[in-house]
Formats: structure tokens, sequence, C-alpha cells
């Protein structure tokens, strides 16, 4: 689905029932009946839904990976202990895991985070949080000099603040800072990179298929990788992870050969990228090559968008291999746009989209292929947030996929998924 046009339907009570039940020392299962609270002390770990670690812990997790190995985004940069690995269930990664992937963010084993108000993210010991990047370019260079914001400049990006570029920064600072139960928790940013499609309609074209055809155009393009390179610099050496581009993959592979389709890469940019080919798999190329350069402590990750998948999983991974993906640190997939129970109404269309067994491993099949046939792990992202005990109204409409994975985190992590992040569209 596509992240276009995404609305808040999601449901935040999931996130005070898993809250609740971690401060009272419980681990909650929701099933398709009912809610059930297992004694922590009676599991093999912490908790299985992995809300409550412990940097001790490590040995009683669920391993992303057989043999892990380190990445440049691992310690904290201030010197001090790193978010603590989640903790999710006991077992060996060699009788689960894969050899072919590696570590997420310094953590061998499943992250937990999502998109949520600073009220929720200080309630649990959560590793990261992620937020959406998403305007225009910035139309002139003196928007990245300028001492303070005008307020013509309120709808960019950049401008989510009173100076340029302090939102990112800001909330960096914040989500370092961060405890758990009065002790010093770091968490982590995960940015999602969502700016291409507006280059389609400042094109005339619209922001699906035109933003393709706008790469062409030199003067839209070096409007964008302006703005990359100062959101970059504006990470500078933050140990944050960067989610590129949702949905824009999926419209360039729909368009051909990703290593022939156009896009003026080397004149848009030739400080950064001039030995990069003018195509769309070298625009790719050149926005993991900025990151390694001006945000060098970063994690970077290209969002995965295959609606083909289903039947044509080893086409997606030679697109992702022709991106760049061997040089990226992550990839990044969503399962749905909404809840299941929102989807599942006459009004809106009325299909399908609960998890049957089938369904569930289906799609742990096409993680772990590409998590396999790229050698990085792959992170779940805005999963919605509803469960089986929610009535289908605003805001609580019913979805399976907190039940699913939450029972099922060995073979989440055995399928390479290194993070799951909950939230709205």
């Amino acid at each position: 689905m596509t992240a276009r046009g995404r609305r808040l339907l999601s449901h935040w009570s999931v996130w005070a029932a898993v809250m609740m039940a971690v401060v009272a020392g419980t681990v909650v299962v929701v099933d398709t009946d009912s809610v059930v609270a297992v004694d922590t002390a009676q599991t093999s770990a912490r908790t299985m839904a992995g809300y409550a670690a412990t940097p001790t812990a490590t040995s009683a997790s669920v391993s992303t990976t057989q043999a892990p190995s380190g990445t440049s985004p691992s310690a904290d940069p201030a010197g001090g202990a790193t978010s603590a690995p989640t903790t999710v269930a006991s077992s060996s990664a060699a009788s689960i895991g894969g050899g072919s992937t590696k570590r997420f963010m310094g953590s061998s084993t499943v992250l937990i985070g999502g998109g949520m108000s600073d009220a929720s993210a200080a309630a649990a010991p959560f590793d990261l949080r992620y937020a959406y990047l998403v305007s225009r370019p910035a139309p002139s260079s003196k928007y990245y000099s300028a001492k303070r914001c005008e307020a013509a400049w309120a709808d960019w990006w950049g401008c989510w603040g009173g100076t340029p570029g302090s939102y990112v920064t800001r909330t960096d600072a914040q989500v370092a800072k961060a405890t758990y139960k009065g002790k010093r928790r770091p968490q982590k940013m995960v940015w999602t990179w969502f700016m291409l499609h507006t280059l389609g309609d400042m094109a005339g074209k619209g922001d699906t298929l035109g933003a393709v055809g706008a790469l062409n155009r030199a003067d839209l393009l070096t409007l964008y990788m302006n703005d990359y390179r100062f959101f970059l610099r504006k990470v500078g050496k933050s140990h944050d992870a960067i989610d590129l581009e949702p949905d824009f993959w999926g419209f360039a592979r729909s368009q051909g050969n990703l290593n022939k389709i156009p896009a003026k890469v080397s004149s848009a940019n030739p400080r950064d990228c001039g030995s990069q080919k003018d195509t769309v798999a070298g625009l790719a190329r050149c926005l993991i090559l900025m990151a390694r350069k001006y945000a060098p402590n970063a994690a970077m990750g290209l969002h995965l968008t295959c609606w083909d998948w289903p039947g044509n999983m080893q086409k997606c991974v030679k697109d992702y291999v022709k991106l760049g993906a061997k040089k990226a640190d992550f990839l990044v997939a969503d399962i749905s746009d909404r809840d299941a129970g929102w989807y599942a109404q006459p009004a809106h269309g009325g299909s399908n989209s609960f998890w049957t067994a089938k369904k569930a491993a289906a799609n742990l099949k096409w993680y772990k292929t590409m998590a396999e046939g790229t050698g990085k792990p792959v992170v779940l992202w805005q999963i919605p947030l509803g469960n089986k005990a929610q009535n289908n109204t605003f805001h609580h409409y019913k979805d399976d996929k907190v039940d699913w994975l939450f029972a099922h985190m060995k073979q989440v992590a055995a399928a390479h998924v290194a993070a799951l992040l909950f939230g709205p569209g």
C-alpha cells in the first residue's frame, strides 16, 4: 500500500494496554477471544512482547542473525551505554537465525518502537521512535543559512521549529536523553524521508509516476539534493536510521529497468555524486553515498515497495540489488496502511486483510527472501495498532498484526526482521 494519503485511523489504546502490563511485570498476549496476562517470571525472558528489556538479558533474546557482525551505527556517541537490546524470547541464534543478515543499529535482537507521543515513549523502555519528514524542498539556499524561519516557510519540513533544521536536532537530542524508571535508557530515531513524490507535483505531473519523470529535470532534482544534504548535516553524528522514500521505488520499478530510467543525478549534485550513473539506480546509490559522508553514524535503509511480491520475490531482490541495497544497512517493509477492520467495512471495499496462518507465512517468507537476497535485515514499519479486542469504531478498528507478531517472535526473528515499529499512517 502506498504511504500517500495515509490517515490517523489506528488505535493508541494498544500502547496503553501493553505499557500497563509492563509496569505490572506481566506480558500481554492478545488472542482472538481475550487478553491473557502471563507472569514474566514463568517465561524464559523478561518479555515475549519485547517491551521490558534489560542490557544483561541478551543471551535470552531472539537474534536476528546467526552470526552477527557490527555496523557503524552502534555505540553511543557520548560514550555511555547504547539503547538496550529488546528482549523477546529465549532461543539460541543458531537455532532460529540465518547467517546472511547483519546487526541493526548495534543490536542483534528485535527492537521495538513506533511513531508515538512523548508520553507514550516515556511509559515503557522502547528502543526506537520514528517520524516522517515530508514537504516540498526549500526553493532557495537562503533557507538553510537563515537564523530564524520566516512565516512563509512554515510548510517546509526544515521549519517545523523556530530555526531551520531544529526539528531534527531537537528530536535527536531528546531521544538520546530518554530515561525509564529514573535511569538513563537512550532511544534512537528512525526518520522516514518521504520527499521525492513532491517533485512530481512540482513538475505538474502528479506524485506517483510523475515523480519518476521529474527526476529528469535537473532543476527539481537539485532542490531535492540540496534539501537532503541539509537534512543529513542536521543528523550529523547522531546514531539515527533513515528510511528512504516509501512508494517511490515501486513506481520506478513499474517503469522498467532501474539502471536505464533517466535521472539527472550527476548534474543535480556533482559535488557528491558526479561519478554516479544518471539513472534511478544511480540516484538511490547517491543517496546512500551522501549519508556516509554527511551522517556517518546513520543506518541507511531503502523502503521496500514491491507490490508484485506475492508472485515475484526474486525480481524484487534483483531490483533492490540494482538500487544498491547491498550498500545500505537495512530494508523497510510495511504490512498495511490501515487496520484490517477498516478495510473490512463495505464502505471501504469490504476486503479481508486479516492474517491467516498462510498469509503470515507468506509475509515472513518475503521478508526472509529479501533479507537473504541482499544481506540486510528488514524493519517492519508503521504496523497497524489495532488488535482483536477493538470494536471497529473510529480510532478503534480491529487488526491482528499486533497479536500475531508478539505471539510468534521466534518466527519473526528467524525471518531476519530486526525491528517492529508500530504507529498510524
